[in-house]
């Protein structure tokens, strides 16, 4: 049976370090205090909000993680930046912020003009698409340090007061409804790699994957679909109305479903119907490969769920995003019980 720790990752000392930064973080929030940008504490919040009198500024970091391992195996950069923009922009939605600018910065051994081209060209097309302006960012070349690319971005966006959403407006019985994931988003990452690399061997990305389409490389690279604009759609950009009432949003990365619903639910539990058939071919193919049991791939990768939406109106978001479905409910349980066929 395969697990993430076994692959070099400890989630329980990364969500541990997490709070000890987030602690050390607070400590300098009373320096802005009575001060135009003072932040606002928000423990288990997808990104940081900062007052600006009459709207919120919100901030967020994140990075592609060893997803660029693969990338330089493969010998393909160019869905790399969509994969970047998702991991921070859908970070931010959950918040309810419009993200409108992204800057990002890239540690290499050695630089390397055509990747270079490759990374920015799939950056800034996803961008255009978002309507997120790319504006600013920091090459270093590092070698000694890096092996191969660190690349992370940091997202601004804009949330007006009354719209920030932040888990109080969630109530037992509303409804939950899940955005399908084509693939990996950029987190469990080392474990796949650490699947394939045993069970199909050290050049498992040239294999040819399953469906006799695509290298399992390309398989694992399948860029993530981003959900930032389509969300924005339903809640409204700054300055618009809401087109329904949504409650909650729930990025599902690292922690996967539970630690990230958790984030969310405060003192109210879910039930979660899990459906096997929405889980991506190559994602139940690894968990396949790899022996994997539910609650540890349910803890490491998204198992189809891209992210969930918390609404009393689950049919309006099911008839405005294609493929979403409703997943479960919210309830009084104070936990999330995930119920499988």
């Amino acid at each position: 049976m395969s697990t993430y720790k076994e692959s070099g990752v400890n989630i329980e000392a990364g969500d541990s370090a997490s709070r000890a930064a987030y602690n050390a973080a607070k400590q300098t929030f009373a320096s802005r205090q009575g001060m135009i940008g003072a932040p606002v504490i928000a423990d288990d919040g997808y990104a940081g909000l900062i007052d600006m009198g009459d709207f919120y500024l919100v901030q967020n970091d994140d990075g592609v993680g060893t997803k660029s391992m693969v990338a330089s195996q493969v010998g393909k950069f160019d869905t790399l930046g969509r994969d970047l923009l998702c991991m921070v922009v859908d970070d931010a939605i959950c918040v309810g912020a419009e993200v409108f600018s992204v800057t990002n910065t890239m540690d290499i051994a050695k630089v390397e003009p055509e990747t270079t081209a490759q990374l920015m060209e799939g950056l800034k097309q996803a961008a255009i698409e978002e309507k997120v302006a790319l504006t600013g960012g920091e090459i270093a070349e590092v070698p000694g340090l890096a092996k191969g690319l660190i690349w992370n971005s940091t997202a601004v966006g804009i949330v007006a007061k009354d719209k920030v959403l932040d888990g109080s407006k969630i109530e037992p019985g509303q409804k939950i409804v899940a955005l399908p994931a084509n693939g990996f988003r950029s987190n469990g990452l080392t474990l796949v790699r650490h699947i394939l690399d045993t069970k199909v061997g050290p050049t498992w990305y040239e294999k040819s994957f399953p469906d006799g389409q695509q290298s399992w490389g390309e398989a694992v690279l399948t860029p993530c679909r981003i959900y930032h604009a389509e969300l924005l759609n339903l809640i409204g950009r700054y300055g618009e109305e809401s087109k329904v009432n949504i409650a909650g949003i729930s990025h599902i990365t690292g922690g996967g479903l539970r630690g990230n619903l958790n984030r969310i639910l405060g003192q109210h539990g879910a039930k979660i119907n899990f459906d096997e058939s929405k889980v991506p071919a190559v994602m139940q193919a690894v968990v396949n490969l790899g022996r994997v049991e539910f609650e540890e791939a349910l803890k490491t990768w998204n198992m189809g769920m891209a992210m969930l939406v918390i609404t009393t109106e689950p049919e309006k978001v099911i008839d405005a995003i294609d493929g979403a479905w409703e997943i479960g409910e919210v309830t009084s349980s104070g936990k999330i019980e995930v119920l499988t066929s």
